[in-house]
């Protein structure tokens, strides 16, 4: 065991939150506006202004949204989906102040959305830190993380056409760019829409972010898959020719508990995407 480790798990609070029973899961995740040409979703290439942009008559603009979530729970051991608690309030705190106060949204689960344009409060902001805080029967249990990242700009994603060509059925490797000053690489997800001709989004074709809290638990102990320098998309996530795909790319910094009543492996996710759109052949 490292001496970091030994430390942590030595300390006062780091022993009660290894032995605390309630749980959390937390993400606010964000998407840009995104521009893409109505003639490359028809099939055809109106070409793009030197800027990189879309000329105003071919442009469809898609509005980006920010999702915030909690799913909070008691463990149930060491193994096994935790125990959904539906009696807390939760909100997530910002350090300029702002407070985020979350629907109930099911058993154990917590959110609220917004599209860009709205003033719903869900506001995605870079540099700060957000306080996840969910109390129960009086007890606030607290986890935080720091340093909301800003957006990772994926190059393959914005050639000078303003979409990718791409074989339908074939994988396509994204390459994240360098880590500038030292800091540790964030985790990157991926997911891949199919957008109709119209603009309408389907059910992702590819995704490879967790989908329950177990998976976000799993991923917040072993983190190392998603902190690769490249990652490639199956040939599965574009399984029709002629067609368009959203692939967004989300980065994403992680935290953990805060208070002593909170357990130290909950799952806590802040981060922003970057999106291409890719048209198949």
């Amino acid at each position: 065991m490292s001496t970091a480790a030994a430390s942590l798990l030595l300390s006062p609070l780091a022993c009660d939150q290894l032995l605390a029973e309630k749980m959390m899961v937390g993400t606010v995740l964000s998407t840009p506006d995104v521009d893409v040409s109505l003639s490359a979703m028809a099939g055809f290439d109106a070409g793009t202004l030197p800027d990189g942009g879309f000329y105003e008559e071919d442009r469809l603009t898609l509005p980006g949204q920010t999702a915030a979530y909690v799913f909070f729970g008691t463990r149930n051991g060491d193994q096994g989906t935790p125990e959904p608690i539906s009696n807390a309030t939760v909100r997530i705190e910002t350090q300029n102040g702002n407070t985020l106060n979350l629907e109930n949204k099911g058993p154990g689960t917590y959110g609220l959305m917004s599209s860009s344009g709205e003033d719903a409060g869900v506001k995605y902001q870079s540099g700060t830190t957000y306080r996840f805080i969910a109390v129960q029967d009086g007890d606030s249990h607290v986890g935080s993380v720091e340093d909301a990242p800003a957006q990772e700009r994926i190059d393959t994603l914005h050639p000078p056409a303003g979409f990718v060509r791409h074989l339908a059925n074939q994988e396509l490797t994204l390459r994240r760019p360098a880590v500038a000053g030292g800091k540790e690489r964030t985790i990157g997800f991926v997911t891949v829409i199919p957008l109709s001709s119209d603009g309408d989004k389907g059910e992702p074709t590819y995704s490879n972010m967790p989908t329950d809290p177990l998976g976000f638990l799993q991923l917040a102990a072993l983190p190392a898959d998603w902190k690769r320098d490249t990652l490639t998309i199956p040939g599965s996530a574009f399984p029709q020719p002629q067609s368009n795909y959203l692939v967004v790319f989300q980065t994403v910094r992680s935290g953990g508990a805060e208070s002593n009543n909170l357990f130290i492996g909950s799952a806590l996710l802040v981060g922003t995407a970057d999106v291409g759109m890719v048209r198949t052949q």
